[in-house]
């Protein structure tokens, strides 16, 4: 009897003990870096701090990597799916833009007439994402009490992050450089506007900021193939029109995010009331259009080790507002990379040049000699083919038939690994490849055949050759961080999906996990 009660009485005190340790924190800061890469951030660390990014890998729950289960990952798709815990099948943002077959144009995914815009004649709203959030789920549980806001370089990201229900979504417009937001959200923020104002407003110093290294350039020798080691010098006064834009591939994005974050924490006492408080930021980490050495830049080097000292910025300012034991931080990539790079003019390699435009007008001659002299498809967008669903319809096709007479001459040509058909991913046979192409596809948004081309050819646009982009399949390895919170230091050796992370944060927030996150919670976070 006595052992029973005194294994009674451990049992409880190792459950208090687990209960303090996982107690609901006070805030949640959600940390979305675009275009981060495990493998720079272990080549660059020699130029770390020790409280930024080594904080966060050395104190923090990290697994080694992330993946995204879906095709043509960019900012909009992945941001959506961490904060939504599912894959663009569900979600329905597919891509940062979208074709509307109807009007024959291109648009935002998040284009919306209904609502204007507040500092920017955008208009834009969250209402394109067709589940909830990890934020939407909190203030459902808190009755609408909790604070939730999100400031981002671009309102696809900042909108995917704050959710349907945010006190503020917030994101650098690209003309002027205000803080831009929607008015789909019915709060206003004074701080936010009071700052546009000013004279610290990016609006105001853009045409007098020049980038240049932060740190003398010579350490900056991570790459072995860098040809010189280069004193660049960016001065975003002389392309007036297009300044704005070009700052947010640079470190100087990272400093707006994360002083406009600091000044809301401490204006709105974020983490300080009885409901949680939630703060989802987006900095970048990927390439400069106009760097030096596209293939291996000094200025992607000095993007890191700026973003280092915004990060121990940040995380100072939360551990001086609510202390880092009462706040959640989770910090998680974008799972992708724009490469820039440059072939040598003598290299010839296995590739070659794939032009949409000559493959359409091939298949569409096919289609003719089978179906007639009409023209049958509509538009190569985002290696997708819209086809004339009207004509098809009005000639009374068979058009599962129309799709696989389709894929089977496409998939002849030189450059193309694979056709898959809308039907296939709808209602066919599945295998592990069609599932990878399902997960991206929305009924209603995606297009009626999916091109997988072979890596190393390079797609050509006749009409539009700044476009022309090189096929790369290759994995980006990203770590996924957990941080505060009395989190245990641990370092998890396995991929997890980005569709995990949504419900292992509403774990620890104690709430629902968004609407159609199915992905199990990361264990190590009970």
């Amino acid at each position: 009897m006595i052992k029973i009660v005194s294994s009674l009485v451990a049992l409880f005190s190792i459950a208090s003990l687990c209960a303090q340790g996982t107690q609901t924190p006070k805030l949640v800061v959600g940390i979305t870096i675009d275009q981060l890469r495990g493998d720079y951030l272990e080549m660059f660390q020699h130029t770390f701090g020790e409280k930024g990014f080594k904080r966060l890998l050395n104190e923090g729950l990290v697994y080694a990597d992330v993946e995204f289960d879906f095709p043509y990952l960019d900012r909009a798709s992945t941001i959506t799916t961490i904060f939504t815990g599912a894959n663009p099948s569900y979600h329905g943002i597919i891509g940062e833009n979208k074709f509307l077959l109807n009007e024959n144009r291109e648009i935002s995914s998040f284009l919306d007439n209904n609502y204007a815009g507040n500092f920017t004649t955008e208009r834009y709203s969250p209402l394109p994402i067709r589940v909830s959030t990890i934020a939407d789920e909190l203030k459902i549980a808190s009755g609408g009490q909790a604070d939730v806001f999100a400031f981002a370089p671009h309102a696809s990201q900042a909108l995917a992050s704050g959710g349907h229900a945010a006190s503020g979504a917030y994101w650098v417009e690209d003309v002027t450089g205000n803080w831009a937001t929607t008015n789909f959200y019915k709060t206003r923020q004074p701080i936010v506007e009071q700052h546009n104002r000013t004279a610290e407003s990016l609006s105001r110093r853009v045409s007098s900021i020049t980038w240049r290294p932060a740190i003398d350039i010579s350490n900056y020798n991570a790459f072995a193939y860098t040809k010189n080691l280069y004193n660049f010098q960016h001065y975003f006064g002389i392309e007036k029109k297009n300044n704005v834009r070009l700052l947010k591939q640079s470190p100087y994005i990272n400093f707006e995010v994360r002083e406009i974050a600091e000044k809301v924490l401490k204006a709105n006492s974020l983490g300080t009331r009885q409901n949680p408080d939630f703060l989802a930021l987006t900095f970048y980490a990927g390439n400069y259009e106009n760097s030096l050495d596209k293939n291996y830049s000094i200025e992607v080097q000095d993007i890191y080790y700026r973003l280092d000292q915004e990060i121990e910025k940040l995380l100072n300012a939360i551990d001086s507002a609510v202390g880092l034991q009462n706040a959640l931080v989770f910090v998680a990539s974008t799972g992708y990379f724009n490469e820039q790079e440059i072939h040598p003019a003598d290299m010839v390699t296995s590739g070659g040049d794939f032009f949409p435009d000559r493959s359409i007008a091939l298949l569409n001659m096919y289609l003719m000699a089978i179906y007639g002299r009409e023209q049958w498809i509509s538009k190569y967008y985002n290696q997708q083919l819209f086809f004339n669903r009207k004509l098809i319809e009005d000639k009374k096709i068979n058009f599962v038939e129309f799709q696989q007479k389709a894929a089977e001459f496409l998939v002849q040509s030189s450059g193309i690994q694979d056709v898959i058909t809308s039907h296939q991913m709808l209602h066919g046979a599945y295998n592990q490849r069609v599932q990878h192409y399902r997960n991206g596809f929305y009924t209603g948004i995606s297009g009626d055949l999916y091109l997988e081309l072979q890596p190393g050819w390079r797609v050509v646009f006749e009409n539009d050759p700044n476009h022309n982009v090189r096929v790369r399949d290759n994995a980006v390895h990203a770590p996924v961080i957990f941080f505060g919170n009395n989190i245990k230091p641990q370092r998890i050796n396995r991929v997890v999906n980005a569709t995990e992370i949504a419900p292992s944060v509403s774990h620890r927030l104690r709430i629902r996990a968004p609407n159609a996150a199915k992905a199990n919670i990361l264990e190590e976070l009970f």
